[in-house]
């Protein structure tokens, strides 16, 4: 049973009917035309019906629906399918109201010819020279066919629909002498129109603000044409669209009403209280994704804020846009138009998932302005949906505009997704893939999600880096031979070495322990060498990111290689000598010094001054560094230091025997600097 029938054979009745049921009012909306069906916009609880009705049928389909309230919006000028409806409400006991487009006035317009009918304009255009630009429709354009040179006098401006077209082609219009656009149009386009078609006069009917119709009177006077106005027919009782909706918004206890294109936005002033955001989730961007709760949001806003694509959903809504990404320049438009008291953003998928809520949030609480979030669907859900695959022990992650180590969530992971744009794309995701050994993964790749166009592929990084993809797009990674197990230390024998010296095993894995990483931190390797430490603090730090410092170019390249050999992606290696070459670098939180070319205290100063708080180790194995290193822990800024001793042994063979031979001792001090110190 519906609440609501509207008959919505005008702007106002399509919009009406969406807003009613947007509001949670169930609504059946009545079209004539599948033209029609098509631009109403999807809703929780609205109902297209399309087709012309009899009487009769309006009379059962009243009955069926329970006698509802039925809302009359046809044109102006439909008078006969008014009287029908009216007499099928009175049969049916339905509540009957018809709304009426406000008349524009016409005083002072004396240009204008007034024609009580159709024909009445033709008998008028048939004494009279020149080309003519009719605007009335195509459902009485036959009535022109009388002019006795109509195939080169007439254009005809008519709905986009090929139904509509065939009848016009059928009636002997040639295609040049058709216009075939959706209205209302502004006075610019009819200005355009009427100059590029060469008219001396315009034919139009009185429809009204929401019609068009001061803009084709402007253009027109402009422009020097004729006006050849057919006058309304004489109107039954009714209320103007602004009562009803009054009336509506009092029958159904609703908080607001809708914005119709070219209202002006006389009530906002009078809204009081405090200002709104909220910041929506609008899933893949078309408005069947959208959850009620989001539709909700954008019909009660005064303003949608939003990028690019995220607002072609609203593009013709009446509602005020504004196009942009960075959120100072939304708050500055939102605090540029006090008037506007609920403001809704457009955002891409979900709120929580990599999105721009959260600075938005911030942004827009700081200057007063109480904040809402609705979540919507976000691209990974929906992908593993289409997938049908469960998401919850898939690994979420972005490298959209943002810099996360894929590589290693590939390796310790089943399934990983990932938003792709930009240089992040397919093509080097799969590269970086073979790059770092990952060429027997499965791919599968997304794009213009639930769009019409949508395409999911499937493949291997070798199949795919070749092929053509959108700049916009979701991935998701399948590594049957993943491992998430905690990594131990790497034997020496599976290093590149070269001639480069290499912290052994032992002492790299004790080394390494003592700095106590996370999974997140930021690591400098200072005299890197062949970059075995590099590795492993990468691996233990594969949220993270590590900068590997080496001044010989040679030591440089094999850092590089075993890097690419052990998955370690989240590496830049510095080539240059310390301090210089950590200037520039950003700050980290843990720092090991295996070399240090007799430049120690420089570079623990360094550290300092980066970070107060920042993680050291340092391994000593000559003398002189020791003595250096313990004057540098007493003298500079450093708390909890400790000193480890390590001399390890390895069995050799000596012919039935095993014989253990020592190596050298190394002293691993390690400390934090005292702005980390525990209270």
């Amino acid at each position: 049973m519906k609440q609501v029938i509207v008959f919505a054979g005008t702007t106002e009745g399509r919009i009406l009917g969406e807003w009613l049921a947007a509001e949670g009012v169930e609504t059946l909306c009545c079209v004539a035309t599948e033209y029609g069906r098509e631009l109403m916009k999807p809703e929780p609880g609205l109902k297209v019906l399309e087709g012309r009705l009899s009487e009769e049928e309006m009379e059962e389909l009243f009955r069926k629906e329970g006698s509802p309230l039925v809302l009359d919006a046809t044109h102006p000028y439909a008078s006969v399918v008014s009287e029908n409806i009216h007499e099928a409400c009175r049969k049916a006991d339905c509540r009957y109201l018809r709304l009426i487009r406000s008349s524009a006035s016409l005083e002072g317009e004396e240009s204008i010819q007034v024609t009580g009918s159709v024909e009445e304009a033709v008998d008028w255009l048939s004494r009279r020279e020149g080309r003519i630009l009719v605007t009335t429709g195509s459902k009485e354009l036959s009535k022109f066919t009388a002019l006795p040179d109509y195939q080169e006098r007439v254009t005809a401006r008519v709905l986009a629909s090929p139904e509509v077209v065939r009848q016009c082609v059928e009636l002997g219009f040639p295609g040049r002498n058709l216009i075939c656009m959706q209205g209302p149009f502004s006075k610019e386009m009819n200005l355009a129109m009427l100059r590029q078609t060469g008219a001396a006069y315009l034919v139009t009917k009185e429809s009204g603000r929401a019609g068009g119709f001061p803009e084709k009177l402007a253009a027109a006077k402009e422009a020097g044409v004729q006006v050849v106005l057919i006058r309304r027919p004489a109107e039954q009782e009714g209320v103007s669209v602004e009562e009803g909706v009054r009336f509506l918004r009092k029958e159904f206890s609703l908080e607001r009403g809708p914005v119709f294109p070219g209202m002006e936005e006389e009530k906002l002033p009078e809204r009081k209280g405090e200002r709104c955001a909220f910041l929506v989730g609008i899933g893949m961007g078309v408005l069947e994704n959208m959850t009620g709760e989001a539709l909700a949001a954008f019909r009660q806003a005064d303003c949608i804020l939003g990028s690019g694509r995220m607002l072609d959903s609203f593009r013709d809504w009446g509602v005020p846009l504004f196009d942009a990404y960075d959120p100072g320049k939304m708050l500055d438009f939102v605090k540029g138009h006090p008037a506007y008291r609920k403001i809704a953003v457009a955002l891409s998928g979900d709120v929580g998932f990599y999105s721009g809520a959260k600075r938005l949030l911030e942004a827009f609480e700081a200057e007063g302005i109480r904040t809402e979030l609705i979540p919507g669907i976000s691209s990974a859900a929906y992908f593993c949906s289409r997938l049908k695959i469960a998401w919850e022990d898939v690994k979420l992650m972005s490298v959209h505009g943002r810099s996360q180590n894929l590589i290693a969530a590939v390796r310790r992971h089943f399934r990983t997704f990932t938003l792709l744009g930009g240089k992040d794309n397919v093509q080097s995701l799969c590269e970086r893939l073979l790059e770092y050994g990952l060429g027997g993964a499965t791919l599968y790749i997304g794009e213009r999600l639930h769009y019409p166009q949508e395409r999911i592929t499937k493949g291997r990084p070798e199949e795919l880096r070749e092929k053509s993809f959108d700049g916009l797009c979701v991935a998701l990674i399948e590594n049957p031979d993943f491992c998430n197990a905690v990594p131990g230390c790497i034997p020496d024998e599976e290093f590149i070495r070269g001639e480069a010296p290499m912290t052994k095993c032992e002492v790299r894995g004790l080394s390494v322990e003592k700095l106590g990483l996370s999974a997140d931190s930021a690591v400098w390797d200072v005299g890197a060498g062949t970059g075995s430490v590099t590795v492993e603090l990468a691996l233990r730090a594969y949220e993270g990111q590590v900068w590997a410092i080496e001044r010989k170019p040679e030591a440089a390249g094999l850092i590089g290689q075993n890097c690419r050999r052990f998955g370690a992606a989240n590496v830049q290696v510095v080539e240059g000598k310390a301090p210089e070459a950590l200037e520039d670098l950003p700050a980290p939180t843990h720092v090991f010094i295996g070399g240090s070319s007799g430049n120690l205290r420089e570079i623990l100063e360094l550290c300092l001054k980066k970070n107060p708080a920042v993680r050291v180790v340092v391994n000593a194995v000559t003398l002189e560094t020791v003595g250096e290193a313990n004057a540098c822990f007493k003298e500079l800024p450093f708390t909890e230091v400790e000193i480890v001793q390590l001399q390890v042994s390895r069995a050799r063979a000596a012919g039935p025997y095993r014989l253990m031979t020592g190596q050298n001792p190394v002293y691993i001090f390690s400390a934090r600097g005292k702005e980390g110190e525990r209270e």
